[in-house]
């Protein structure tokens, strides 16, 4: 059985040493944030097609809200 994720706006993913985190989600695109310091949260923002952004992440870990709270103590989920 094949385990779908559904892509939700705020989502952070961890990609190499970087983060990822969805800014604007649409219905066929997808509006990111790449980030290499989630207490700094600034990136640049990047738009790209569901497909696209699906490849991007594809090898990238989804963070819970625990890993972001640990990572930035101000973190409100």
């Amino acid at each position: 059985m094949l385990n779908r994720m559904k892509l939700r706006q705020g989502q952070t993913w961890k990609l190499g040493d970087q983060y990822i985190r969805i800014v604007v989600l649409e219905r066929l695109a997808v509006e990111y944030k790449i980030l290499t310091d989630l207490l700094v949260r600034e990136g640049t923002r990047h738009h790209a097609s569901k497909k696209e952004f699906c490849n991007l992440i594809k090898k990238a870990t989804l963070m819970s809200a625990a890993d972001l709270q640990a990572q930035d103590p101000t973190f409100l989920p």
